[in-house]
């Protein structure tokens, strides 16, 4: 991964919540291998895996507590001793919410103000965590600027609204240096292709791969900006070590700034499979974003970041 800091962080402990999952464990990877003083995963493995961790589990600056952010005693104590929070965990996923609003709501707002809560106890330096362009909802402009949101699709999209609102109200009342990224459908290695709400890149690997059914929503023209995760980790690092006072309380377009229709990239993973495996379409999925395309601008200006990964790399 390339280097996204210029200063030591052997002094410097973080925590990162969900940091079993598929994001967050990649900002551990980065952390862990670029010396860190202490990092502390905390993890309830509902979502994420123990093997995502597994190479640092026996390092002496490593630590792995299991536990649920909707306890505030955990939050507590995960925070306890540490510089720097990426706020990771969370329940993922626009269909997972819409058969399920009341455990999404939980986690994802009742979860992340105790995260909030427990971080401003801690004196935290700095506090930064996952929104979605899924706030972006029915604003019909592209790119997407952050200034500009329509109304949300989704109760998934209302959770991460809501994390938006309660991040300008901590930092404003209690002077936290607070950071919230709108990731752009975040793909790459260890991201989950089991379960009911795996996302759409691992699905069709998989299915090309077994030759099972591989399904597209509705005609497959919608087109997303598809973010590497080290795009994504990138991010973190930038704005947890950040120096700049202006970067903070913001919200920040994470993605590249290209997009791509369902179809395309269906037959890219097809042309690199060597397969000529054919998909099946079904009808468009409830709460989606017809069409996303980010401007970076923002990102680029405060944090420095700089994509360094494109989709067909």
């Amino acid at each position: 991964m390339t280097l996204h800091h210029n200063t030591s962080l052997s002094d410097k402990s973080f925590l990162v919540t969900g940091g079993a999952g598929f994001i967050g464990s990649h900002i551990v990877q980065y952390l862990m291998e670029n010396g860190a003083k202490k990092v502390r995963v905390l993890d309830d493995l509902s979502t994420g895996f123990k093997k995502n961790i597994e190479p640092w589990l026996s390092h002496s600056n490593f630590e792995f507590l299991q536990g649920d952010i909707r306890n505030f005693d955990t939050c507590r104590e995960a925070c306890q001793d540490t510089d720097y929070v990426s706020h990771q965990a969370a329940l993922g996923s626009v269909p997972r919410s819409v058969k399920d609003p009341i455990t999404t709501n939980s986690v994802n707002i009742d979860g992340f103000v105790n995260m909030l809560t427990a971080a401003k106890e801690a004196k935290v330096k700095t506090f930064v965590y996952a929104s979605s362009s899924s706030v972006y909802g029915d604003e019909p402009n592209l790119p997407k600027e952050e200034s500009r949101v329509g109304n949300p699709l989704s109760p998934y999209a209302v959770t991460k609204k809501t994390n938006e609102l309660y991040a300008q109200v901590f930092a404003k009342l209690y002077g936290m240096q607070i950071i919230g990224f709108r990731y752009f459908n975040v793909f790459g290695p260890r991201q989950d292709p089991d379960g009911p709400y795996a996302a759409v890149i691992p699905l069709f690997v998989k299915a090309i791969l077994q030759k099972s059914e591989a399904f597209i929503n509705g005609d497959g023209e919608q087109t997303r900006d598809f973010t590497f995760v080290y795009n994504a980790v990138q991010a973190n690092v930038k704005a947890m070590l950040s120096e700049n006072q202006a970067a903070f309380d913001q919200v920040y377009n994470i993605a590249v700034g290209e997009r791509f229709t369902v179809n395309y990239m269906y037959n890219a993973i097809r042309e690199l499979l060597n397969s000529e495996h054919q998909p099946t379409h079904r009808d468009p999925r409830a709460g989606d974003i017809r069409d996303s395309l980010a401007n970076i601008d923002l990102a680029q200006k405060f944090l420095g970041y700089q994509p360094t990964h494109q989709f067909k790399e």
